[in-house]
């Protein structure tokens, strides 16, 4: 079955962790059973703005083809340099329920064994954006309003700002008990409602995705904490 992971890395030093984000991209081209990867930059999830990076934490997407092939390639050499140079990993395993929309003009999860509708246990929440230049001063100032609703919402583990760059590539991260408690945020938020309903006239986005995400299993830790 297809397999989808997300690896956040604590690192005490910020400089080779820039460095490694440089190289590692080149280590990724043209493994066997890998679908798409992404090499991130993280954010401590109090914002969603530029002003959230984290220079201690970054993180790793790929989408497989299956678990074998993920378990193969799991102790590859990129992932080595960061596991090696980090002190402390979070891994979180998951496969799609829902998905809509591109990554860099790709479809990352097309193709890909869906969970079934029924899916009762965790789930993670993940967007991306790519802002218009234009409208990108009109977006960081609509978000911070959502911030307080989402860290005190019923079922959530984890939130994290996750992006390529700091500036105009913004994405999110989330892990929540249940997929019941991801829909009573979004309708329940007023301020995530009216960020929602702005979207469209507001025109902030040239490039868009979500994905909701059955999860199989989290393990390690996340600035201290096991999600």
């Amino acid at each position: 079955m297809s397999t989808v992971e997300l690896r956040v890395w604590g690192v005490p030093r910020t400089g080779p962790a820039l460095l490694r984000m440089a190289s590692g991209r080149r280590g990724l081209r043209g493994l066997p059973g890998l679908r798409f990867a992404k090499l991130l930059g993280t954010g401590r999830g109090r914002t969603f703005t530029p002003g959230d990076a984290d220079p201690h934490h970054w993180a790793l997407l790929t989408v497989w083809d299956d678990d074998a092939a993920l378990d193969r390639r799991s102790h590859g050499p990129v992932v080595d340099a960061w596991t090696g140079a980090s002190d402390e990993e979070l891994v979180v395993r998951m496969r799609p329920l829902a998905i809509r929309g591109l990554w860099s003009g790709r479809r990352p999860f097309d193709g890909l064994e869906v969970a079934g509708p029924g899916h009762d246990g965790p789930v993670a929440v993940l967007t991306r954006a790519r802002l218009r230049p234009t409208r990108a001063l009109s977006f960081w100032r609509a978000v911070p309003p959502v911030v307080p609703d989402l860290h005190d919402a019923r079922g959530l583990r984890l939130a994290l700002g996750v992006g390529e760059a700091p500036v105009a590539l913004q994405g999110t991260f989330s892990l929540w008990d249940s997929a019941d408690d991801v829909v009573a945020f979004a309708h329940g938020s007023a301020a995530h409602r009216e960020v929602v309903r702005r979207t469209r006239p507001e025109r902030w986005y040239a490039e868009e995705l979500f994905a909701r995400l059955a999860v199989d299993s989290v393990a390690g830790t996340h600035r201290g904490v096991a999600p």
